[in-house]
């Protein structure tokens, strides 16, 4: 399948989904949506660079974070449209990893994701101390109840937040079909060997972690209109940093699918669990399939289908 025929079957599916939110009649599922909607994002862009390099990142949270007060900032200088925001957004945190990964890249296994999670510890840190973007105590963003053509807001935000899952996902699996994505490949394989063979994997990884930052980024844009009010505990939340790490392993890392399974599947269960139970009890929900799927399909949902597949030719 071209990239095009996909676009045009995930455009597709988009719009059924859209449809069938507007048909339950519910703004909740709007709201709901939204959330899955913006992990499925925040998957895929730390599996480019963790799944598909091997590059564990603990810092998913600050790149997140660093869209969101991106867009803070410039409401506050002048308010803008939200795509314009979000493309902001990417940019900052594309610069942000392009520098992070410069620095930090030399650094492998366990010391390079201690370096990832000091990052978060860092920005959180001069974030609470900037009162522009209201530091400590939080800003709030007053967003309009209704915007032109589309009507409800949070219909839009979930209909931004789609377009960017169904961008995300087309990105992803471009490269995982491209000599770029055969070179990350050899790098999570064997990056010593890869060395040796002439692959420029400085190169590759800078592109990994530039624009996984970047797409986490531009998930992040849009949060302080959905929220309504943002504060670092919110934008810096622990599970940003969980969630975007187990959802990939949980669906599989080795396919632009599998974070795209383990969003929808784990994000799902902790909306209903948000719902039903108490919020507080997503953590513990990650952490308990985490630990299943560890022991049962390590290779997550995607490594489980393919390995019963080929016993079964």
């Amino acid at each position: 399948m071209r990239t095009w025929q996909f676009l045009v079957i995930a455009c597709g599916v988009g719009a059924l989904v859209f449809a069938l939110a507007r048909w339950l009649g519910n703004d909740y599922y709007f709201f709901a949506g939204y959330t899955v909607l913006q992990f499925v994002v925040l998957a895929t862009a730390w599996n480019i660079l963790g799944g598909y390099t091997g590059y564990v990142n603990f810092g998913s949270a600050a790149f997140f974070a660093l869209g969101a007060y991106s867009s803070v900032f410039l409401h506050k200088f002048h308010p803008l449209p939200i795509p314009i925001l979000i493309i902001a957004g990417g940019a900052v945190a594309g610069l942000v990893g392009f520098g992070t990964g410069y620095l930090t890249l030399r650094l492998r296994g366990a010391f390079f994701a201690i370096a990832t999670l000091a990052l978060a510890v860092v920005l959180q840190t001069l974030i609470v101390n900037w009162d522009y973007v209201g530091g400590s105590r939080g800003a709030y963003i007053i967003r309009p109840r209704e915007i032109a053509i589309v009507g409800n807001y949070i219909e839009y935000l979930f209909l931004i937040m789609l377009t960017l899952a169904i961008a995300a996902l087309t990105i992803a699996r471009t490269i995982e079909r491209s000599r770029l994505g055969y070179g990350f490949a050899t790098i999570r394989d064997d990056e010593l060997a890869a060395e040796a063979s002439g692959v420029p994997t400085l190169k590759l990884k800078l592109i990994a972690t530039t624009l996984s930052g970047a797409m986490m980024g531009m998930a992040g844009a849009p949060f302080p209109y959905y929220i309504g009010y943002l504060e670092p505990s919110s934008a810096f939340g622990l599970q940003y940093a969980v969630n975007s790490i187990a959802m990939p392993l949980i669906g599989g890392t080795t396919m632009w699918v599998g974070p795209l399974i383990g969003a929808v599947l784990l994000g799902t269960l902790q909306q209903v669990a948000t719902v039903t139970i108490s919020s507080a009890v997503n953590l513990l929900l990650v952490g308990v399939l985490l630990v299943a799927f560890v022991i049962i399909a390590p290779k997550g949902i995607v490594g489980l289908v393919q390995d019963r597949m080929r016993r079964k030719d």
